[in-house]
């Protein structure tokens, strides 16, 4: 997983995040599951309120084509 702080979210769409190498672009796969540190997966009102700008998160991707892909973002708290 990849650790960094949202600077930019479109939600269901795109995620900048910044990263120690800097700001890094990713785009949402068709099912992308959020949850908390502890693993359970966060309620869809709970991802509307947290899941936001200034947040930190671990993500989950793969690479297709020039696209890294999130399938998984893992808030830094329960």
């Amino acid at each position: 997983p990849i650790y960094g702080t949202i600077t930019e979210y479109s939600p269901g769409t795109t995620m900048v995040l910044k990263q120690t190498s800097g700001p890094v672009h990713y785009r949402f796969g068709k099912k992308v599951v959020y949850v908390g540190r502890g693993g359970k997966e966060l309620d869809p009102t709970v991802v509307r309120e947290r899941i936001k700008v200034g947040v930190p998160v671990h993500v989950h991707y793969a690479t297709e084509g020039p696209d890294m892909v999130v399938d998984r973002v893992v808030l830094d708290e329960d």
